[in-house]
């Protein structure tokens, strides 16, 4: 439930913590801004305030030309209540309903087409198709004020396959024509630059620190300000590199993709890698209370890993072994397997590549290498699945491995990674403080507890799940 004083005094204050959690309609003008919106604030009898964009542009009201709330974070009243329904909007997000049917969406979370409308109805207010329109306009949207995509290429890349359906779906949803947001289409650039915007705090210099450890040469690249990788979707390939600008509370991301189909999907997909929807403040105010004794780093970040099939293979890699030689064996295997990409820079390898090769030059146990290679032959078959806890029939993937994956590679938020010894180290330095008091952000508490640990960059932190 919004609490109106609270939201009353973050819209005054321009409070950018609070952006995203909720948005401001204005009854006299019909529009809906961010709480961060540079116009002149309205009296508080003509404003209503909603827990997302969704409920505002149901109420009635169309989307703010100067604060753009298709630009805002995401608000975490959409996340984690039902871990159907996160699965449901996930995979809705990366184009479920765009590729395929609602049945084979239902067929893929295991439910039925009722339930599946009940649940959004329920926390949403919506059906499913109605919110996959939704958040295909307001992308298409972003890509109306921060590019110069030409309109055809942006009704493309926001999964429309016509121009008239996109212009028809974007005055009902947005509540404007797209030619009234620019009214000139401008020559695409072959790098897109995009702003993704987070609620601060933001604790970069750990995140960064963290991706730089484990960053793989030809794959991966890490500097001051910046991450970057190369990277697949589907049959799409590209690169991106974020750059962090604090005063902007934002990442200026520069994107180059040769399919303009999964560009929206890649977008949202870059938001989980660098965790940008997560509501920091609610997470460790809760972290507080339930372990008062933890001396919290403002602003952690669960750093992402591109895919969850990436995060099994590196988590697998680093059964048992310290952070450096897992990162050496990550490195031989993509140099060996990964499909080039020019300027000796490589794509991660593909499950067919993994499961094709003996694995003979791996150095590691030879258990571990034919885990591997059954981990990456069963996730190139019919019943591969992106989610980790699945993972657990297979022979030498434990529980460590499947929730090291979930961590990194869905952005779980509740995980708790007790097998691990960093873990169980800084724990142990909390006299006896009980995790569970910590769900449902156990991830974050063990984002924390590794930041206590931190006595040797050599560490064997990782677990064995033979």
């Amino acid at each position: 439930m919004l609490d109106p004083a609270q939201c009353r005094q973050a819209r005054l204050a321009r409070d950018a913590r609070f952006d995203g959690r909720f948005v401001v309609g204005v009854t006299t003008t019909g529009i809906y801004c961010r709480p961060i919106c540079p116009a002149t604030p309205s009296r508080e009898g003509h404003v209503r305030y909603f827990a997302n964009a969704l409920a505002a542009a149901e109420a009635g009201f169309r989307p703010c030309l100067r604060c753009r709330p298709d630009s805002a974070p995401d608000s975490p009243v959409w996340r984690g209540t039902h871990t159907t329904l996160e699965r449901a909007l996930r995979l809705i997000d990366e184009g479920a309903l765009q590729a395929g049917t609602l049945t084979e969406l239902c067929g893929r979370l295991g439910i039925g087409e009722r339930y599946l409308r009940r649940l959004f109805e329920r926390h949403l207010g919506v059906s499913p198709k109605a919110y996959a329109q939704h958040r295909q306009c307001l992308f298409a949207k972003q890509l109306l004020h921060q590019t110069t995509l030409p309109v055809t290429d942006i009704a493309y890349a926001s999964g429309f396959r016509s121009l008239r359906r996109f212009n028809d779906a974007f005055r009902e949803r947005i509540g404007q024509a797209r030619r009234d947001l620019r009214r000139r289409a401008g020559k695409a650039d072959e790098d897109l630059t995009l702003w993704l915007a987070y609620r601060p705090p933001y604790a970069w210099e750990v995140l960064r620190d963290f991706h730089a450890d484990r960053a793989i040469e030809g794959l991966e690249w890490v500097g001051e300000r910046h991450v970057g990788r190369r990277i697949r979707w589907g049959e799409a390939r590209g690169e991106f590199t974020a750059e962090h600008v604090p005063e902007r509370h934002a990442f200026r991301v520069r994107l180059a993709l040769d399919d303009l189909r999964a560009l929206a999907p890649v977008v949202r997909r870059i938001r989980r890698l660098l965790d940008l929807d997560a509501d920091t403040a609610t997470i460790e105010a809760h972290l507080g209370r339930a372990l008062p004794g933890l001396a919290l780093i403002e602003g952690l970040r669960l750093p992402g890993v591109w895919s969850p099939f990436e995060a099994g293979v590196r988590a697998i890699l680093g059964q048992q072994v310290s952070i450096v030689a897992a990162r050496r064996l990550v490195s031989r295997l993509v140099a060996e397997l990964g499909e080039p990409a020019g300027d000796e820079r490589r794509h991660f390898p593909t499950p067919t590549a993994i499961a094709a090769s003996d694995l003979a030059w791996l150095a590691m146990p030879g258990a571990r290498r034919n885990t591997l290679r059954r981990f990456a032959a069963w996730y190139a078959g019919d019943e591969a699945s992106d989610e980790p806890a699945d993972w657990t029939a297979l022979k030498g993937i434990g529980p460590w491995t499947a929730n090291y994956a979930a961590l990194r590679g869905t952005g779980a938020p509740d995980v708790w990674l007790d097998g691990d010894a960093g873990v169980r180290r800084a724990l142990h330095r909390l006299d006896g403080a009980d995790p569970a008091l910590a769900a449902p952000w156990r991830s974050y508490l063990t984002l924390q507890l590794w930041s206590l640990d931190l006595s040797h960059p050599h560490r064997r932190s990782h677990a064995d799940d033979r």
